[in-house]
Order: C-alpha cells, then structure tokens, then sequence
C-alpha cells in the first residue's frame, strides 16, 4: 500500500511540472505580459524560487506578488526587463 501511495505522489508531481505552460500570457490594463516559464524552469532550476510550496499554482499570485517578486529577482541578478513597458506591451 506505501508504494502504491508513493507512486501515485510521484506520478502527481511530475504530471504538475510537465504540464506546465510552456509561455503564458497575463493580459493586464497596462498591457499583455509574456511569461516564458520554460526558459525560467531551464536557467534557475529550482522551482521553489517561484513556487514556495512546490510545483503548481502560485496561491499568492498578483500583479504586487509578481512586482516584487519577478521585478526584485530581475533587479538582484542584473538580467531580465525591470521597466514596466519591458514586460507589458499593447
């Protein structure tokens, strides 16, 4: 019964990480924002950067989570846009 409870945790989490999108789109009054998950999976590799809680939905996720969050990490390792028309476009 354990393995059979540990196989379908594995099968769950990993179903979460590969289905994931690999670019999604945000549309906001300022402006459509392109997120490329994929590339962001590929140079970080730890999910937890972004996802505290593991693989899945960031459940605080708002335009100040991804302000300071997206905006502050960009800021910190001197690469990705950090203006507002970097991100948002019409």
């Amino acid at each position: 019964m354990k393995k059979l409870v540990a196989a379908v945790a594995l099968v769950v989490f990993s179903a979460g990480a590969a289905m994931a999108a690999d670019v999604m789109t945000f549309p906001t009054k300022m402006g459509t924002v392109t997120f490329n998950h994929k590339e962001h999976q590929e140079k970080l590799k730890d999910c937890k950067i972004c996802h505290e809680k593991g693989p899945g939905k960031i459940a605080d996720f708002s335009k100040d989570w991804a302000h300071k969050t997206c905006k502050g990490c960009h800021t910190d390792k001197g690469a990705g846009p950090t203006k507002c028309s970097e991100c948002h476009k019409k």
